[in-house]
């Protein structure tokens, strides 16, 4: 993996507290993770991937460009964030490969606490509904992976359109992640997952260079198993 990806491991990100300095640029605060960094590393910040520009004595500056601006939540107010720096070779794996790079802005619909874990349910706010149904909506699956700010999670359901999910939470992740902040209404960044996203990509071009043409890309239905066959995916 290149500086540039993250992966989430078992060990879910370090919760820190954003604030401003006096120039108004964030700042972030974690000592542990701050101890290990150098210009140029790679952190994700609430699952976003940023570049340290500037070592603080109690933490980093990082500059986003317009188009994170516009696809996540950090243009939001301060709030406690999820912090973790890129996964290095050799380092065990776990979960599944985060890159940092952002598809959406989700909702927190519902969250409901059960005997075990917390349930919590996630949709498109109204305003990037179009942005949610073209870039996240047709990598969720029942069982398949999503990030939810930067935290590595099972999509334990879904509808078939992709326009809600649900994930189950264990105690450990919620209490040392920003979700036991989050409440209905809350703004998290999404990122599908990046395997599905190839898959998607190639199954695509395939259909193309078959005489499809894009407008398959959309009809689920017309990719059965004898389809696949015939078209020499199994």
């Amino acid at each position: 993996m290149t500086k540039d990806e993250h992966q989430e491991n078992n060990s879910p990100p370090t919760l820190i507290l954003p604030d401003l300095d006096e120039s108004s640029q964030p700042r972030t605060f974690s000592t542990d993770i701050v101890a290990q960094l150098q210009l140029g590393d790679s952190v994700a910040v609430d699952g976003i991937c940023l570049t340290v520009e500037d070592l603080l004595p109690n933490g980093f500056i990082a500059s986003a460009s317009p188009e994170t601006l516009r696809r996540t939540t950090l243009g939001e107010e301060a709030k406690p964030v999820n912090l973790e720096t890129s996964l290095r070779a050799g380092g065990k794996i776990g979960g599944h490969f985060v890159t940092g790079h952002v598809d959406g802005i989700g909702c927190l619909r519902e969250l409901v606490q059960t005997a075990g874990s917390w349930e919590i349910t996630f949709n498109p706010p109204a305003e990037f509904a179009s942005l949610w149904q073209q870039q996240i909506a047709p990598f969720i699956v029942p069982k398949g992976s999503i990030a939810v700010n930067g935290i590595s999670l099972t999509v334990a359901d879904c509808d078939a359109a992709g326009t809600w999910f649900k994930t189950a939470v264990i105690p450990h992740t919620f209490q040392t992640t920003n979700l036991h902040y989050l409440s209905p209404g809350s703004l998290v960044n999404i990122e599908a997952d990046i395997l599905g996203k190839y898959a998607a990509k190639f199954i695509q071009s395939r259909l193309n260079y078959a005489g499809f043409g894009e407008s398959h890309s959309s009809s689920a239905a017309d990719i059965t198993e004898d389809f696949l066959t015939e078209h020499g995916f199994l």
